[in-house]
């Protein structure tokens, strides 16, 4: 099979596999962080879990990349530093940050890592190897609109995660009602960074594949957002009724 075809294919794959996984999260929330729960199998420390099961998205990501017929070309070294950008943070400073010395189970690493391969095969290589770019791609109105959406994400998702840091002692696993920026208006606003992260993502590569990260992506948090805005609801007597889950005033 072509490499090209074999890659449509692992797209179409992740494209079913969001289906499967925004239905199945409505059913099953998945357990980890406050929704830890017994019956998942063995456990490990969560700093450790995030960092094996976010790892590929670097180390694979760059491996794949940098075999690309296109590796050394402008476009794809820039496209290739707005990913690790996100991704060097993520795997490596974040769960350093985190301070709660909580437990994840293996089973959301093992599936987590399989994601991310798969992830990492075909962003990587649609950059680097399939897709082609010229210089002129990056004063196209994708790539700077794409930009644009993917640092404004970014920003949300930074100043939310600083603000759930700053309502922890290290070592403390007790949860508080968070404050300010955006969560004036819904419950997760690190969540909307995310998913505005990768839809900038796909709309500054034009791609499928990256179109079928940004689909999976809002798959994956979109559920788990409306079950933290529920357990919020849940768990204080004065949580603010005015928030929604994740887009303020809407969802």
């Amino acid at each position: 099979m072509p490499e090209a075809q074999l890659h449509s294919l692992l797209v179409l794959t992740t494209f079913a596999l969001a289906a499967v996984t925004f239905a199945a999260l409505f059913w099953v929330t998945a357990p980890y962080g406050r929704h830890l729960r017994s019956g998942w199998g063995p456990t490990i420390s969560a700093r450790l879990g995030w960092v094996i099961m976010e790892s590929p998205a670097v180390l694979l990501f760059v491996a794949i990349f940098s075999v690309g017929e296109h590796a050394t070309a402008t476009v794809p070294q820039i496209l290739l530093g707005i990913w690790l950008f996100h991704y060097i943070y993520r795997t490596f400073v974040f769960p350093i940050r985190m301070r709660a010395a909580q437990r994840m189970p293996m089973t959301v690493v093992a599936m987590a890592i399989a994601f991310n391969c798969l992830n990492a095969y075909l962003n990587a290589r649609w950059i680097s190897h399939l897709g082609t770019y010229d210089v002129a791609w990056l004063t196209g109105a994708p790539f700077m609109i794409g930009v644009l959406c993917f640092v404004t994400g970014w920003a949300i998702n930074q100043h939310a995660d600083a603000v759930l840091i700053r309502l922890r002692r290290p070592g403390d696993t007790s949860y508080s009602i968070p404050h300010g920026g955006l969560y004036r208006w819904v419950s997760c606003p690190n969540y909307l960074g995310e998913m505005l992260e990768w839809i900038g993502w796909a709309i500054a590569t034009w791609s499928l594949a990256g179109a079928a990260f940004a689909v999976f992506t809002i798959a994956n948090l979109l559920p788990r957002a409306l079950a933290n805005h529920r357990w919020y609801r849940q768990e204080f007597a004065d949580y603010p009724g005015s928030r929604h889950a994740v887009v303020p005033f809407v969802l």
